[in-house]
């Protein structure tokens, strides 16, 4: 009789998720660097000690995926944050506005601040449709605010 199958429990750990991503480039950088079953297993020991990707911990995946860059492996340029033509325009009109001087902090942390004040969404790349024009639409009304002041403090310093 065959021992029964374990299953892989979900574990409700935070960096469960990034030492899966470190995992699978391991492996995707392991293939494009074309190592045979013996090389991969002999940098794996000589990096971490261990014969197997799969019980190492983040810090060793990261050890790791230094030496296959070391070897000669670069990993893909990370894709665009923003799907949408409406994320897109939210991080557009920010940027503008960051360039402009109309924010005082332009860090993604405080896009996200905003983000989430004006549509209880944490990230532009979250936002339907409904929720990304209600933030552009406030980013686009504080833009003709701050400008408008601009022009009438201008306007007032030439009269004076």
């Amino acid at each position: 009789m065959p021992a029964p199958r374990r299953h892989a429990r979900p574990s409700a750990h935070p960096r469960d998720g990034e030492r899966r991503a470190m995992l699978s480039k391991v492996h995707i950088a392991r293939k494009e660097l074309a190592m045979t079953e013996d090389a991969y297993r002999d940098v794996l020991a000589r990096i971490t000690g261990a014969d197997s990707a799969k019980d190492l911990t983040s810090g060793q995946l990261h050890a790791v995926l230094g030496e296959f860059k070391r070897l000669g492996w670069a990993a893909p340029a990370p894709k665009s944050r923003a799907h949408s033509p409406q994320a897109r325009l939210v991080y557009a009109l920010w940027k503008e506005m960051g360039e402009e001087g109309i924010l005082s902090d332009r860090s993604q942390e405080a896009l996200r601040a905003f983000c989430r004040r004006q549509s209880g969404v944490d990230a532009p790349e979250f936002l339907r449709a409904d929720q990304a024009n209600r933030v552009v639409e406030g980013l686009k009304g504080w833009r003709r605010r701050v400008l408008a002041e601009r022009a009438a403090a201008t306007a007032q310093a030439v009269v004076a």
